[in-house]
């Protein structure tokens, strides 16, 4: 739990984003776009987790986001899922060539959200439709768009090759996170010690 009176600006805001998705989506190439600025063409899977940070400042906050690039394997989802817990911020990815990945999303997002500890539904969280440079596309925007608009999660279609829509997409879910972490920082501050109805004494049953 943050520590201290009050926010400070000048004091850098560390927040772990996680990136989930099905194999072969591009999470590790959407990744070294963000943080190195080049197309990452390794075809070897992610075994468990690696760890990329990148610093940036969002509304005049520093922040240092270490961005966790898990793999999409499904023998290795149990173990994936270990590193869901102290997330602030979670990157859905599937591939606009790949049905199946797409499809997938609801049981990442289903998966993540029951392993992080007890949070509202709108943790932050944006969903990436990777691989829009390529011309053999199974699914539409509009279908995208409308499985975003239903679970109120931004969308956005991005090329790891191209460089189109990372940054922003990567900016934008930093955004989240910072505001979210901010409210729980201030809830904190302003009410420390009150009860939430989730932590009043459950009635013992005879």
């Amino acid at each position: 739990v943050p520590q201290g009176p009050s926010m400070d600006a000048s004091k850098k805001v560390d927040l772990k984003i996680i990136i989930i998705g099905a194999l072969g989506v591009g999470k590790t190439s959407l990744l070294h776009q963000y943080v190195h600025k080049t197309f990452y063409e390794d075809y070897r899977t992610t075994l468990g987790a690696s760890i990329l940070t990148k610093v940036l400042a969002v509304d005049n906050t520093p922040l240092k986001l270490q961005i966790w690039d898990t793999g999409g394997q499904e023998r290795f989802r149990s173990m994936v899922s270990t590193f869901y817990k102290g997330s602030d911020g979670c990157m859905l990815a599937f591939d606009v060539t790949d049905r199946e990945s797409f499809e997938a999303l609801d049981n990442w997002r289903d998966d993540f959200l029951e392993k992080v500890i007890p949070r509202e539904q709108d943790f932050p969280m944006v969903v990436l439709g990777n691989k829009i440079d390529i011309c053999d596309r199974q699914v539409p925007k509009e279908t995208a768009s409308a499985w975003c608009k239903e679970k109120d999660i931004p969308y956005f279609e991005v090329s790891a090759k191209n460089n189109i829509n990372v940054a922003e997409a990567f900016e934008t879910l930093a955004k989240q996170a910072l505001a979210t972490y901010k409210g729980i920082f201030e809830s904190y501050l302003t009410d420390s010690i009150k009860l939430t109805p989730n932590d009043k004494p459950k009635k013992s049953c005879c």
